[in-house]
């Protein structure tokens, strides 16, 4: 199809062609991807070649200083006058000595690297009733994990040190002289101002950040849960049989409960994303209409939602759907119902009614943000429609609903994502509630993932499941928002907006 035979299409048929174009170029996207990642793996093992062949020039033409630096780090660069960089180097070095060789063999990091393997053999026992503590597996995990970032840490900080040697000889050789320690700190206050600023950010984010996630990640592969919880009991690796056990087709284990819980997810993710934004925009188009009086007051009005905290709100709008709450009691006084609505009890109204006070509590945030999209809209655009002999709805598809999206679309996509994560609103309305003895590992039928990997880990302590389902809604979200981010247009050129 050319150019111009796509842009004659209607938005429905051309979203239609980009989702087909899209899945026939997966097979070939897949090649490419495989192909790259054969290239760099093949790139790696030549940088690999080529840092071992640097390192072994390095010592073969360096001088006895730049030798004596492959056993104490820093050494060469406190030899040429470097003290500051020599200093840290060295400090580096003494540190990792320490943690790697302390004199506590137990609490050394070889200690941890060497119990990794198989996260502890030497289990808590009493002994003439006194408690003789053995290994403590998640210390080891997580400390076998932290050891080998730290290794990592050292490989490449040597490697600078060695790097360092090298540049510092050709640096002399030249004639030039080296920077002081004076210099260093200038330079750092100045054009490698981007490295101090970033060098504690980086770390926290590698310490806070990164080490839980792979911890995470670790966890998923153990039998870390309620029967196994150190220091009195040791845990284990146990491969795939958590994958295994959480994606089995038996409908009456968690592989069925898992299945229900993610169908629900998406769908709850799909209403909650939608319908406040259709909503929202439609209560923002009516607000901003032409003779409205009062529009900040309607705006301040829905914007209380927003200034309540909804720890507050939603707790007190649950109790009022409760069996005995005020919904009921005034709907049977005015004799609409003749018994209770049970709202939290019954499976289809509780999900219902959360998707009906999410559309509450979301529509101010979209009226906001629709408000300031729709006075950006060409006013000469609805009046050449209008001139047209075109209707409001009309207007409202050819004009405000393609705009909206269009500028709106990585929005649409992450409040999707934040939806399926949307744990506020369904644990302080339902808490996943009504239970049943059908679902696993204490789900309830409002239950989202992210709700139920909740009760895994606070409740059931249930870790090593929880790790996985952790995992399977990043593969989730992944796939989901790959796939949605290649359709919107927003990631296209603005000529395809028409």
């Amino acid at each position: 199809m050319t150019d111009l035979d796509y842009l004659k299409l209607s938005k429905p048929k051309k979203l239609l062609y980009r989702m087909g174009a899209f899945f026939k170029a997966i097979p070939k996207k897949t090649g490419h991807f495989f192909a790259n990642l054969g290239k760099k793996i093949l790139r790696f093992f030549k940088g690999i070649g080529a840092w071992f062949a640097e390192v072994f020039s390095t010592f073969r033409d360096g001088d006895w200083k730049t030798r004596l630096s492959y056993l104490i780090m820093g050494f060469g660069s406190i030899a040429r006058g470097q003290w500051g960089r020599g200093v840290l180097f060295l400090l580096f070095q003494t540190v990792f000595n320490v943690y790697m060789f302390f004199p506590d063999a137990s609490k050394s990091g070889c200690f941890y690297l060497a119990k990794l393997s198989t996260l502890g053999t030497v289990e808590t026992q009493k002994i003439n009733r006194r408690t003789v503590y053995g290994d403590n597996s998640f210390f080891i995990l997580l400390y076998g994990v932290l050891t080998l970032f730290f290794i990592a840490a050292f490989i490449y900080t040597w490697y600078q040190n060695i790097r360092q040697n090298r540049i510092s000889e050709q640096i002399l050789k030249s004639g030039h002289k080296l920077k002081t320690t004076k210099e260093d700190v200038t330079s750092l206050m100045d054009e490698q101002f981007h490295k101090t600023l970033l060098a504690l950010p980086t770390l926290g984010v590698t310490v806070f950040t990164i080490l839980p996630i792979i911890f995470m990640i670790l966890v998923a592969f153990t039998n870390f849960d309620a029967t196994h919880q150190p220091p009195g009991k040791l845990f284990t690796w146990v491969g795939w049989d958590n994958f295994r056990q959480l994606l089995s087709t038996d409908t009456e284990s968690y592989g069925g409960t898992f299945r229900q819980v993610l169908l629900w997810t998406l769908i709850w993710a799909f209403f909650a994303t939608f319908l406040n934004y259709f909503l929202g925009m439609m209560v923002a188009i009516m607000i901003n209409k032409k003779g409205i009086k009062l529009k900040k007051v309607w705006r301040t009005i829905l914007v209380m939602t927003i200034a309540i905290p909804q720890f507050v709100s939603l707790l007190y709008v649950s109790k009022m759907f409760a069996q005995d709450g005020l919904i009921n009691a005034y709907l049977m006084k005015w004799g609409w119902i003749q018994s209770p609505i049970p709202f939290w009890t019954d499976p289809m109204w509780a999900r219902f009614t959360v998707i009906l006070i999410n559309v509450w509590i979301g529509i101010p945030y979209l009226m906001l943000i629709a408000t300031g999209i729709l006075m950006n809209i060409p006013a000469d655009l609805y009046e050449s429609a209008r001139i047209d002999g075109a209707n409001a709805f009309q207007m409202y598809q050819k004009i405000t609903l393609p705009y909206m999206l269009f500028v709106t679309g990585p929005y649409l996509l992450t409040s999707f994502t934040g939806n399926i994560n949307n744990f506020n609103v369904i644990f302080l309305l339902s808490g996943g509630k009504p239970l049943s003895m059908e679902l696993s590992g204490n789900a309830g039928y409002t239950d989202l993932l992210i709700t139920w990997l909740y009760k895994m880990t606070v409740n059931d302590t249930n870790y090593k499941l929880a790790a996985v389902i952790g995992i399977l809604v990043f593969v989730v979200l992944a796939v989901i928002n790959l796939i949605t981010y290649n359709l919107i247009p927003s990631v296209k050129n603005e000529e395809d907006f028409q």
